[in-house]
């Protein structure tokens, strides 16, 4: 490719140049070339500028040796940056840019006053991706925009210590936000200073997972410079990864993991035992595995307490199957976002802890292109008149809706009843009803029980006469007494019972290569396309929802329970967008010990459920379901 052949002038950029706050460019000066309202790729991926600057976080000592942390920051830039081209940056800040370390997770298997048995399992290392690997050069670096890699504090080549989406984590890409626009100092491995002046100051942060919290994170400062935040799979508040109302959780498929073991294993600086030891023993001795209660130290990693301050417009997205960051994580971002009219977009898919290039590679490059340049060029894109939301209702099957939740829900109780029925009408008190609790089945193993079981209480509709979908945040609410044990826990589980083709959880090639951008060698800039993999099954759980008794008032404080007493307890599901289908049943089902997610405590606690004055609320979606 030769861009310069295609370098005119053309009006479309000069009023670029002229939303974005810098004046046209000279005639002999590189520029951006845009068609139909999209920024063009006229730059050479090959010929890119690749250089390293060490970048100080002012006012942050998270390592305590008396020197303000630095981080590293991978940047590839057009080579016309050298000419004269400014351009705006595609940022991604990551603590996983060098190899993790093998670390022994927490006990879960615990004695009746929540003391730990011996640990099994641990966080194993993973291979440090490679610079530059993911789809951001091939794509966006053509169209004119430069991409910068931020090691977070802690990892790789950075100094600091990291502990786990606390703030001086957050400093470090915002202190190279402010780099980037001429508030902050930078210097090359010999520690002669780097200026930022090929950067327009404009950068939006793109990532999945911990590499999608951080955008939230630094978005939460309100630093100047951050157009826009696209987080994939991101938390929004760190109790909520770890703990659910009151009691200790499990990220999804990684029991006994809590911020001390993640903070371990992003431990990649050199001497990073020696430098961050006591910074890293604080956590362990901080965040509570005995009561779960939400305290200060929660308070810092939560980054909804300063919504407030977001500036950045945001591109939400996360799977509906995802239990490893819930959905919770996504969901009380985006009501948040949404009460202070913050611009937003939000996709939603029927994939697990994914990025949605993996799943809808087209139309995402579309709608992100779209979408960057909008906020980083100030290009009119169309992008912010297209449906706000994006939701994937069954494998391959996508909607747009004009909001999240979907317009015209509205809540729906349901009661459970005799006979172990789910009904629309409340029922008169009947029987009470008691389980036990264990910690050998799963809550798979429990839903899966036929009959009347002694470790679960569950409750049905008949066959549905029609579809039902729901759309936000279900809760459930029941009356009951504890005794004769240690669990603390409630778990309530939403289920779908029907045979039905569903998604499985994997990714399945169709065999079609798809370039989507210029290559490079070892990196082609094509991609082999999926779509999910699917399982016909008899059920699914939908949805689940924790609740420490102890916690029944408030999560930052455990209050003792009374044996035999009554007490009514209401806590929240993992918020869903789900349609269960006309002939299949609804399903409660009410255990304690959730075996893949809370702690295990010794069997044998009793719970007494009145039905009757038990009752699940759902977000029921009325009008057009799909």
């Amino acid at each position: 490719m030769h861009p310069w052949r295609a370098l005119a002038v053309p009006l479309a950029a000069l009023l670029v140049a002229g939303l974005c706050g810098a004046p046209p460019a000279a005639a002999d000066t590189p520029t951006i070339r845009i068609e139909d309202n999209a920024t063009q790729p006229v730059f050479s991926r090959a010929d890119a500028v690749r250089q390293t600057v060490y970048v100080e976080v002012e006012g942050t000592d998270s390592d305590r040796d008396g020197a303000n942390d630095r981080v590293a920051v991978d940047i590839l830039r057009p080579k016309e940056t050298e000419q004269g081209l400014k351009v705006p940056v595609i940022m991604e800040a990551s603590p996983y840019y060098a190899p993790g370390n093998d670390v022994a997770n927490h006990p879960v298997d615990v004695d009746e006053n929540g003391v730990p048995l011996p640990a099994l399992s641990a966080l194993s290392a993973r291979s440090a991706a490679e610079p530059f690997d993911s789809y951001y050069d091939n794509y966006f670096l053509p169209r004119g925009y430069a991409i910068a890699l931020v090691e977070n504090v802690g990892s790789a080549r950075a100094t600091g210590c990291p502990t786990s989406g606390d703030r001086n984590e957050t400093a470090g890409p915002k202190a190279a936000i402010d780099w980037l626009n001429g508030r902050a100092k930078g210097f090359d491995a010999a520690g002669n200073p780097i200026e930022a002046t090929w950067s327009t100051g404009k950068v939006g942060m793109i990532g999945v997972s911990y590499n999608g919290t951080l955008p939230n994170a630094v978005a939460a400062t309100g630093v100047e410079g951050l157009e826009t935040i696209v987080p994939i799979a991101a938390i929004s508040s760190w109790y909520d990864y770890y703990r659910a109302n009151g009691g200790v959780l499990a990220p999804g498929g990684y029991q006994g993991e809590d911020l001390d073991v993640l903070a371990k294993y992003v431990l990649t600086r050199q001497n990073g035992q020696e430098a961050c030891g006591a910074v890293i023993d604080e956590i362990t001795q901080t965040q509570d595995r005995i009561t779960g209660d939400y305290s200060r130290f929660w308070d810092d990693r939560n980054y909804v307490n300063d919504v407030r301050k977001v500036k950045a417009s945001v591109f939400l997205v996360h799977g509906l199957n995802d239990w490893n960051v819930k959905t919770k994580q996504f969901a009380q971002w985006w009501y948040a976002l949404a009460k202070q009219n913050v611009p937003r977009k939000i996709w939603l898919h029927q994939g697990t802890h994914m990025s949605p290039f993996n799943l809808r590679t087209a139309e995402w490059l579309r709608q992100l292109h779209g979408w960057f340049d909008q906020w980083l060029y100030g290009i009119d894109s169309g992008i912010m008149r297209e449906p706000q939301a994006d939701v994937e209702i069954a494998a391959g099957q996508w909607a747009q809706h004009a909001s999240w939740p979907l317009p015209r829900t509205a809540t729906v109780p349901l009661h459970p009843g005799p006979g172990s029925t789910l009904g629309l009408l409340p029922r008169p008190r009947t029987a009470a009803e008691t389980f036990t609790d264990q910690k050998v089945r799963t809550a798979e193993q429990l839903v899966e029980a036929t009959g009347a079981d002694p470790n679960r209480l569950a409750y049905t509709t008949g066959s549905l006469p029609a579809d039902v979908r729901i759309s936000g945040t279900p809760t459930v609410s029941v009356r009951a007494s504890i005794k004769d044990g240690a669990s603390p826990y409630l778990t309530a589980l939403l289920v779908d019972y029907g045979t039905d083709v569903r998604p499985n959880g994997t990714l399945v090639s169709t065999g079609q290569n798809y370039c989507y951008g210029q290559g490079v060698p070892g990196d082609t800039g094509c991609t082999t396309l999926r779509t999910l993999g699917t399982a016909t099954t008899p059920y699914k759980i939908v949805t689940r929802g924790w609740l420490d008794v102890r916690n029944r008032h408030r999560a930052d404080r455990t209050e003792p329970l009374r044996a035999g007493k009554e007490y009514t307890f209401t806590w929240d599901f993992q918020p869903t967008d789900y349609l269960f289908k006309k002939g299949h049943r609804l399903g409660l089902v009410i255990i304690s010990t959730d075996y893949d997610y809370t702690l295990r405590y010794p069997p044998g606690t009793k719970i007494t459920v009145s039905p009757g004055q038990s009752s699940l609320r759902l977000p029921v979606v009325f009008g057009k379901l799909l």
